[in-house]
């Protein structure tokens, strides 16, 4: 996308952005949303699994009939929510879709009784990093060599009586 369609774009307005279940013929867009922001993409069949077993936590938000974002969470047995993967097509960044999907999930995930929501993030994903300690997660532990590159993860957790919304 060219400089001024890309610089147009993140102008959007977040109230035109609809946060909704992802349904199957969603799977193609958020699988290209997912290449374009990670280094390990996931398989197409864990998508499918994940949208079988967890139809009201895997969000995508949609813009003008687009999928430009997608969030995929659940529920763990423990109680734990858990947010495996949150990704914003890069054309679509810096509009608060990201902050728009991670709120839906968590409020979703604690709806359905998590005590606490967790996630891993690279320890070189600053950005990712502060918005997440912006919604109160704090880093509980590193976890050495958690990404197939080698890479540390930091763990995140953010207790179900500490959200006070975004």
């Amino acid at each position: 996308m060219s400089t001024s369609a890309r610089e147009a774009s993140r102008r959007i307005p977040l109230a035109m952005v609809v946060i909704r279940p992802a349904k199957l013929f969603d799977i193609p867009e958020v699988m290209m949303i997912e290449r374009e922001s990670f280094r390990e993409a996931y398989p197409r069949g864990l998508f499918l699994m994940f949208l079988e077993n967890n139809p009201e936590t895997f969000l995508v938000a949609e813009y003008n009939g687009k999928v430009v974002g997608y969030v995929m969470g659940y529920l763990r047995p423990d109680l734990e929510g858990h947010i495996m993967s949150i990704a914003v097509d890069e054309d679509y960044r810096g509009n608060g879709i990201g902050s728009a999907l991670l709120t839906e999930v968590i409020e979703r995930l604690i709806k359905r009784g998590a005590r606490y929501i967790g996630l891993e993030v690279r320890v070189s994903n600053e950005k990712a990093i502060r918005l997440y300690e912006r919604f109160g997660f704090r880093k509980v532990k590193r976890i050495i060599g958690y990404y197939s590159d080698g890479e540390d993860a930091y763990y995140m957790l953010l207790p179900a009586e500490e959200w006070r919304g975004s």
